[in-house]
């Protein structure tokens, strides 16, 4: 079974670049958008329908800006969207859909680039997540989180992580929150099968950033522990360019 996550930055925009077309031939079981910045999903949704899958939606109120998404070859057996705080809610932050086996999530964790009041609003999403995601230890079933957390965790998932020290992002109580929430019984399925390559998974638009391979790898797909072992495969795509981010896979054996 193969989990992929992407942020699009605008779906309509993704698709407009070829999209659907990789997608097809990509084939994944589950895939878990952030950034979709669409409220009229109805507009895209037959192209994700025609290729078999179930969609759900959780876009932001505000037109154009955040929004989240999950779509899946077998359809869910529920789906839980938001995590009932308004705050995040509203801006589409978090789908979570159950399956027979297994949770998945598709989240788009807060940026605090653009000043303090961003970065408190980050620092107190990290707590409710961490808080929010725990709860589901008691379903017995293994949960799988994806999706832009923005934040690396280590030196090695940053271009330039002495320049990036202060920087939102790769601040050092983010860094430990990412290191908190693994020791709590999460795994870094990347990481787990691909320990010492230096890869990225978002690149600024500016300076030329990604021709220089100047990123960030913010994207993640987590597991709880008892998963760990159906961990086959874990991809960066670098490679595909619909958006400044690019997707992340994983391939379970569920």
């Amino acid at each position: 079974m193969k989990i992929t996550t992407f942020n699009l930055n605008g779906i309509r925009s993704a698709l407009n670049k070829g999209l659907a077309e990789w997608l097809k031939n990509h084939e994944a079981d589950i895939l878990c958008f952030q950034e979709i910045k669409l409220s009229e999903t109805e507009l895209v949704e037959s192209v994700f329908v025609d290729l078999g899958y179930h969609c759900t939606w959780f876009p932001a109120q505000k037109k154009g800006y955040s929004g989240v998404a999950l779509l899946s070859k077998i359809k869910p057996n529920e789906v839980k969207y938001g995590v009932g705080i308004d705050q995040y809610d509203s801006e589409g932050r978090t789908i979570l859909a159950s399956f027979d086996h297994f949770h998945v999530m598709s989240a788009y964790f807060p940026s605090g680039t653009t000043g303090d009041i961003r970065q408190d609003l980050k620092m107190r999403f990290l707590d409710d997540i961490y808080n929010y995601v725990h709860q589901f230890e008691k379903s017995g079933k293994p949960l799988i989180l994806c999706g832009d957390v923005n934040i690396c965790h280590k030196e090695i998932d940053i271009h330039n992580p002495k320049s990036n020290a202060n920087s939102s992002g790769f601040l050092p109580e983010e860094r430990a929150w990412v290191g908190k929430f693994i020791d709590s019984g999460y795994v870094d399925c990347f990481r787990h099968k691909v320990s010492d390559n230096q890869q990225y998974t978002w690149w600024s638009y500016r300076a030329g950033a990604r021709a220089k391979n100047l990123g960030w790898r913010i994207d993640y797909i987590f597991t709880t522990t008892d998963a760990s072992d159906k961990i086959k495969n874990a991809k960066i795509h670098s490679d595909v360019v619909f958006s400044d981010h690019c997707p992340v896979s994983v391939d379970f054996e569920f």
